[in-house]
């Protein structure tokens, strides 16, 4: 099917237990052309199903479902990117409202980083960076998840998630509105790709659509 399933880690901190499903891909180097994924098939994205989550695509979306509290669960394309718009449109479908959701981009497979843009379901945003397979998730806009009107909230409602990167320059929009804006030059490319958090209580389903990457001009 295409698909290769490198890894699944189950990493015990001292908060408690946090999963990470790090499914990640070879990716190969920076495309300039135009991505768009409408999840008619599983593509070259990855899939799998672990205790307390599960990956797939569904009525040609893809779908991210966490049972457990304290979890974050991702999933990865398996292509690479640099300078470029990144839009993604997300829908939550059932679970607790205090959870995340969203995308992360130029992520290094290597050393398990990336950027992270995720929204709440009860209208909070986190926007930073990943490090050591999230075990260390570093603010860069903010001080921490904050409230923002441009997320809809609740549940069947889709918010549309982009990210402007160029070079070290970040913005960052929600439904069109922007939400803010970050420099850092730590990660330049890499991979893109979705992701779903619980916190306490746990349970949440995430359906993803599509996932565009515009190279800048």
């Amino acid at each position: 099917m295409g698909i290769v399933l490198i890894a699944v880690v189950l990493l015990l901190v001292v908060a408690g237990i946090v999963a990470l499903w790090l499914i990640f891909q070879d990716s190969s180097a920076a495309s300039a052309e135009p991505y768009h994924e409408m999840f008619d098939s599983i593509g070259t994205w990855t899939s799998g199903e672990d205790v307390g989550a599960v990956g797939k695509v569904v009525d040609s979306a893809y779908e991210l479902s966490v049972e457990e509290s304290g979890s974050i669960f991702w999933v990865t394309a398996g292509r690479s990117f640099d300078d470029g718009q990144y839009t993604v449109e997300a829908t939550p479908l059932e679970g607790a409202v205090d959870n995340g959701y969203g995308m992360l981009f130029r992520a290094d497979n290597e050393d398990n980083s990336f950027y992270i843009f995720k929204v709440s379901s009860d209208g909070f945003v986190f926007i930073g960076r990943c490090l050591d397979s999230c075990r260390d998730q570093r603010v860069i806009v903010d001080q921490d998840w904050f409230s923002s009107a441009a997320v809809r909230q609740g549940f069947n409602v889709t918010n549309t998630l982009r990210a402007v990167a160029s070079g070290q320059d970040m913005i960052f929009y929600i439904n069109d509105q922007e939400v803010g804006r970050a420099s850092n030059d730590e990660l330049r490319k890499g991979d893109i790709g979705l992701v779903a958090e619980t916190f306490t209580p746990g349970g949440l389903r995430v359906a993803f659509d599509n996932f565009l990457v515009t190279p800048l001009d």
